[in-house]
Protein backbone atom coordinates (compact mmCIF):
# COMPACT_ATOMS: atom_id res chain seq x y z
CA UNK A 1 0.00 0.00 0.00
CA UNK A 2 1.39 3.76 -0.68
CA UNK A 3 0.47 6.60 1.40
CA UNK A 4 -0.81 9.93 0.58
CA UNK A 5 -1.09 12.83 2.80
CA UNK A 6 -2.22 16.52 1.95
CA UNK A 7 -3.32 19.60 3.18
CA UNK A 8 -5.23 23.19 2.65
CA UNK A 9 -6.56 26.20 4.60
CA UNK A 10 -9.90 27.24 2.96
CA UNK A 11 -11.39 30.63 3.82
CA UNK A 12 -15.07 30.04 4.80
CA UNK A 13 -16.11 28.33 8.57
CA UNK A 14 -15.10 24.75 10.11
CA UNK A 15 -18.99 23.77 9.07
CA UNK A 16 -19.39 25.34 5.50
CA UNK A 17 -15.90 23.39 4.71
CA UNK A 18 -17.41 19.77 6.13
CA UNK A 19 -20.72 20.28 4.56
CA UNK A 20 -19.55 20.68 1.13
CA UNK A 21 -17.30 17.85 1.53
CA UNK A 22 -20.14 16.06 2.47
CA UNK A 23 -21.84 16.74 -0.46
CA UNK A 24 -20.40 13.74 -2.77
CA UNK A 25 -21.91 13.90 -6.10
CA UNK A 26 -20.16 17.61 -6.34
CA UNK A 27 -16.38 16.09 -5.79
CA UNK A 28 -16.23 15.75 -10.46
CA UNK A 29 -16.67 19.72 -9.99
CA UNK A 30 -13.35 19.94 -8.03
CA UNK A 31 -11.43 16.47 -8.19
CA UNK A 32 -9.51 15.89 -11.59
CA UNK A 33 -10.29 13.14 -12.89
CA UNK A 34 -13.46 11.60 -10.95
CA UNK A 35 -16.47 11.30 -13.68
CA UNK A 36 -19.27 10.76 -11.35
CA UNK A 37 -19.95 9.67 -7.54
CA UNK A 38 -23.32 8.15 -6.90
CA UNK A 39 -24.49 8.36 -3.30
CA UNK A 40 -26.46 4.87 -3.15
CA UNK A 41 -27.60 5.87 0.76
CA UNK A 42 -26.16 7.30 3.81
CA UNK A 43 -23.15 5.26 3.89
CA UNK A 44 -22.15 3.71 0.27
CA UNK A 45 -21.06 5.68 -3.13
CA UNK A 46 -20.22 4.55 -6.35
CA UNK A 47 -17.51 6.46 -7.88
CA UNK A 48 -16.48 6.21 -11.83
CA UNK A 49 -12.90 7.67 -12.52
CA UNK A 50 -10.65 8.43 -15.60
CA UNK A 51 -7.14 8.68 -15.30
CA UNK A 52 -5.03 8.25 -18.11
CA UNK A 53 -7.07 7.04 -20.44
CA UNK A 54 -8.14 4.02 -17.86
CA UNK A 55 -11.98 3.66 -16.37
CA UNK A 56 -11.80 2.37 -13.11
CA UNK A 57 -15.18 2.04 -11.08
CA UNK A 58 -15.50 1.36 -7.55
CA UNK A 59 -17.84 1.37 -4.15
CA UNK A 60 -17.23 2.92 -1.15
CA UNK A 61 -18.21 2.47 2.49
CA UNK A 62 -18.32 5.57 4.98
CA UNK A 63 -16.70 3.65 8.04
CA UNK A 64 -16.57 6.73 10.43
CA UNK A 65 -18.48 9.98 10.33
CA UNK A 66 -18.02 12.60 12.70
CA UNK A 67 -19.60 15.77 11.88
CA UNK A 68 -17.54 19.36 11.45
CA UNK A 69 -14.58 16.68 12.21
CA UNK A 70 -13.47 13.58 10.28
CA UNK A 71 -15.59 11.51 7.48
CA UNK A 72 -13.41 8.19 6.96
CA UNK A 73 -14.26 5.60 3.82
CA UNK A 74 -12.76 2.34 2.11
CA UNK A 75 -13.27 0.88 -0.98
CA UNK A 76 -15.72 -2.39 -0.82
CA UNK A 77 -16.15 -3.49 -4.23
CA UNK A 78 -14.69 -2.77 -7.55
CA UNK A 79 -11.23 -1.66 -9.38
CA UNK A 80 -9.44 0.07 -7.10
CA UNK A 81 -8.04 -0.66 -3.52
CA UNK A 82 -7.93 2.21 -0.98
CA UNK A 83 -9.28 4.13 2.56
CA UNK A 84 -8.86 7.46 3.49
CA UNK A 85 -9.79 9.65 5.68
CA UNK A 86 -10.54 14.01 5.53
CA UNK A 87 -10.45 16.19 8.77
CA UNK A 88 -11.32 19.40 9.59
CA UNK A 89 -9.64 21.84 12.07
CA UNK A 90 -11.16 24.96 12.86
CA UNK A 91 -8.28 27.51 12.92
CA UNK A 92 -10.88 30.76 13.40
CA UNK A 93 -14.05 31.49 12.72
CA UNK A 94 -13.54 32.46 9.26
CA UNK A 95 -10.27 29.25 8.33
CA UNK A 96 -10.16 25.93 8.43
CA UNK A 97 -7.88 23.29 7.68
CA UNK A 98 -9.07 20.55 5.81
CA UNK A 99 -6.31 17.69 5.61
CA UNK A 100 -6.68 14.13 3.89
CA UNK A 101 -4.64 10.77 4.10
CA UNK A 102 -4.99 8.11 1.62
CA UNK A 103 -3.64 4.45 1.54
CA UNK A 104 -4.07 2.77 -1.45
CA UNK A 105 -2.66 0.09 -3.67
CA UNK A 106 -1.88 1.38 -6.91
CA UNK A 107 -3.06 -1.57 -9.71
CA UNK A 108 -1.78 -1.71 -13.29
CA UNK A 109 1.68 -0.71 -14.40
CA UNK A 110 0.46 3.25 -15.02
CA UNK A 111 -1.16 3.68 -11.59
CA UNK A 112 2.34 2.30 -9.92
CA UNK A 113 4.60 4.15 -12.59
CA UNK A 114 1.99 7.41 -10.80
CA UNK A 115 2.75 6.33 -7.63
CA UNK A 116 6.19 5.85 -7.71
CA UNK A 117 6.31 9.70 -9.28
CA UNK A 118 4.59 11.39 -7.10
CA UNK A 119 1.89 11.65 -9.91
CA UNK A 120 -0.60 10.65 -6.88
CA UNK A 121 0.87 13.13 -4.33
CA UNK A 122 0.54 15.93 -6.98
CA UNK A 123 -2.81 14.95 -8.09
CA UNK A 124 -4.50 14.91 -4.04
CA UNK A 125 -2.82 18.45 -3.60
CA UNK A 126 -4.32 19.39 -7.24
CA UNK A 127 -8.08 18.22 -5.47
CA UNK A 128 -7.57 20.02 -2.80
CA UNK A 129 -6.47 22.91 -3.99
CA UNK A 130 -9.25 23.23 -6.28
CA UNK A 131 -12.02 22.51 -3.10
CA UNK A 132 -10.43 25.72 -1.68
CA UNK A 133 -11.13 28.06 -5.13
CA UNK A 134 -14.37 25.83 -5.26
CA UNK A 135 -15.97 26.58 -1.57
CA UNK A 136 -14.27 30.26 -1.35
CA UNK A 137 -15.74 31.41 -4.63
CA UNK A 138 -18.95 30.36 -3.42
CA UNK A 139 -18.67 31.29 0.62
CA UNK A 140 -21.23 28.51 1.60
CA UNK A 141 -21.98 25.13 0.82
CA UNK A 142 -24.07 24.03 -2.36
CA UNK A 143 -25.31 20.76 -4.34
CA UNK A 144 -26.93 17.95 -3.50
CA UNK A 145 -28.22 15.68 -0.83
CA UNK A 146 -26.25 15.67 2.61
CA UNK A 147 -23.69 12.35 2.69
CA UNK A 148 -24.88 12.72 6.52
CA UNK A 149 -25.13 9.73 8.32
CA UNK A 150 -27.06 9.72 11.99
CA UNK A 151 -24.73 9.86 14.91
CA UNK A 152 -24.51 6.59 17.34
Amino acid sequence: MSMVKESVDVDVPLHTAYNQWTLFEEFPRFMEGVDSVTQLDDRHNHWRTSIGGVTREFDTEIVDQQPDERIAWRTTGGDVDQKGVVTFRQLDQDHTRVAMAIDFRPEGVAERAADVTGVVDRRVKGDLTRFKTFIEERGREEGGWRGRISPG
